[in-house]
Parts: structure tokens; sequence; C-alpha cells
């Protein structure tokens, strides 16, 4: 297969994904297909036709992730300074991108956040018939607002902590709330940028200072003091449990993404009743989002056992230290297989859909 792993972007999660497209396309480097790697926001410049014939590393380039999340001010910079770039610094999509993705027989969705994980690519792909990885427009979008998903948990009775949701416009609204130690968050953002736990009235509205720099929407809820778990859900099927815990602090950007900031494990260490439940609530999720291929569900405990979920993730990290593929890896998927599936699994979608297709012209 032609495949084009897309990666980059400019969002503030821009560093993890380009090490999420690194490792899928050195992963899949031994299955026989031809790859291009590409940083949807910087592009390709050249000429984009025949491009899988090219002999290349795409990978080469493509570095780690810094204790902090990226200055995307300085990565426009970087693009607009370039003479030959075919769109200027505020459009999301680079040069020959779009036309490179038109000759792969899929695109492997290895963005996160803004421009990648909230259906706007997704949408952009099925107007112009291009194959993708993963969930469709419309899931991602719901997945990605965090507000919106709180909505449907409570429609669908999913646990979840309290919360409120407040707008800079409307922040008196904040006023209301009494409930501490509680977690400020904006509603679309990823890998915990933008998440902060306060402990009174005072570190609440410094909380709000912070989040409303990046969004217009915070989400105020309930801290769940205890412990930290998520699940991979893989074509409606949940994988096994992974438990998250930081050696310091919460699991902040920097936990999540500096090896030896936390300690994992897989399976976590629960009573097999209470992982069935948390497992079969983490489908439910799946489910009511209208996931489709695979996704990964965010958990925490209190010490009564009572569990909530906080968030869906429709494209997870796939760096060295993510949830996923330690997931997979428990039941015996190693990490070329787990990529490999997921392509098999996205192409089934549009193999029905064509089914259905000609079933309706009949």
């Amino acid at each position: 297969m032609n495949i084009v792993i897309l990666a980059g972007g400019i969002s503030t999660e821009r560093d993890v994904s380009l090490v999420t497209g690194k490792m899928i396309y050195q992963a899949l480097l031994g299955k026989g297909h031809r790859l291009v790697l590409l940083d949807m926001y910087m592009g390709c410049l050249g000429r984009a036709d025949n491009i899988f014939e090219t002999e290349r590393d795409w990978g080469e380039g493509f570095g780690a992730i810094s204790e902090v999340n990226p200055d995307i001010s300085a990565v426009k910079a970087m693009r607009g300074e370039n003479p030959e770039c075919a769109f200027g610094v505020n459009v999301a999509v680079g040069p020959n991108v779009i036309e490179i993705c038109r000759q792969a027989d899929i695109v492997f969705l290895a963005l996160h956040g803004e421009n990648g994980e909230d259906g706007k690519v997704q949408a952009m792909f099925d107007l112009l018939d291009i194959k993708y990885t993963g969930t469709d427009y419309l899931s991602s979008a719901l997945a990605m607002d965090k507000a919106i998903s709180k909505e449907l948990f409570e429609r669908f009775k999913i646990p979840t902590p309290k919360g409120i949701v407040v707008t800079r416009s409307e922040r008196g609204m904040a006023d209301m709330w009494n409930i501490y130690p509680c977690i400020a968050k904006v509603s679309r953002g990823g890998s915990s940028v933008g998440v902060y736990i306060a402990h009174d009235r005072k570190e609440l509205e410094a909380a709000l200072d912070k989040a409303f720099e990046l969004e217009n929407r915070v989400i105020i809820e309930q801290y769940i003091e205890g412990r930290e778990f998520s699940i991979g859900v893989m074509d409606g099927k949940a994988l096994p449990i992974i438990e998250i815990a930081p050696k310091v602090g919460f699991y902040d950007y920097k936990n999540k993404y500096q090896a030896g900031s936390t300690v994992e494990t897989c399976p976590a260490q629960l009573d097999a009743n209470v992982a069935g439940a948390m497992q079969s609530c983490a489908e439910s999720v799946y489910r009511a989002l209208r996931l489709k291929t695979y996704a990964r569900m965010d958990f925490r405990m209190d010490k009564s056992l009572n569990f909530y979920c906080l968030e869906a993730n429709t494209l997870p990290g796939m760096t060295p230290t993510s949830l996923l593929p330690q997931e997979a890896a428990a039941v015996g998927i190693d990490f070329p297989a787990l990529c490999q599936r997921i392509i098999d699994i996205s192409m089934k979608k549009y193999e029905g859909a064509q089914r259905a297709s000609e079933m309706e012209q009949l």
C-alpha cells in the first residue's frame, strides 16, 4: 500500500505528534508498504508527483519531545520566512500535502489536538475522498470538545466528575463553584496543556487566568482524589487497563512524555469485577461518542472504587512513553502489528461504506 503518515501541525501537541509520526513510520517500514512521512504544517517543497517512488529517510529531522509544549508562533515564523512556501503562515496545511495524500491508499493520522484531532482534517479528507485512519469528523469533534463529551456522558449515564463550563465573558459563573480541590481545564486541549489543579478560590482564579489565555471556554470540575487509569478501545473492544502514577505532581505534559517521570502498570492491579466494569464503561464511551476504529479513554478512581471517565482521545499518542502501545503489548500485539491493525480496521469502514453504496444502486 501507499501510505502517508501525517504528523506535526500547529497545535500545542505538535512535538508529540512529530514523534508519534516518526514511530509509526519506523514501525511500518518492515510491513512492505511504500511510505511518506509529512509534517502537515511544513508540507513538502518541490515536485509531488511519483512521491512514493522516492528513496528517502522520511523520519530524518523529526525530533524529540521537550519538557514544555512548543512555541507555535516560532513554528509559524519558520514557515513564513520560506519564499518557496505555497501558503501563508496562518494556513494549517502546508505545500503539496493534499496532492501527496491524494496519491495514497490511506493516510495514517498521527496528528494530535487542534487541526488534527478535532474533525477538521477528517472533514476535509471526506470531501476530497481521501481515506484516513481513525474515527470520522463528527465523532472527532464530539470527543475533542470536553464540554460536549460531558453532556453526552451524562445523557448515557456514564460516570464523570461534576463540573460547569465557564466562558471568558461569563467568568462570574465561577463564583458558583465551591468544591475543592478542583480542576480547571480548557475545553478543547490535550496532553494536559491548559490543565490546572486548584485547592482554593485564589488558586482557581489564577488557573482561570492561565486557561483563558489558551481558550475561550474552560471546564471547572471536581478533582477525584485517588488513582488514574487509561483504557484503549479497538474496533469497539477494550484493551487491558493501564494505571498511571506520576512520581511527582499530577499527569501533566512533562510527566506524560519524559521517560522515567511516571510509573505505568499494565495490566493494572485491580479486582477483576472492577476492571471489567471499567472496561465496559470505556466501551460505552466509545459508543456514546460514535467512535470508530480506535480511541483511548481516561479515568480516575476514588478510594471507594468509584470510577469516573474524564475524556476520550481519538488519536492517542504513539511515543516511547505512550499508553495504547503498552496496552496492546499486554495482549501480545507488538507496535508494528498495532499500527498495521489500525490500518486494517480503518480500511474496513471504507469497504463497508462501498458495499452500502453498491446496495443502494441495485
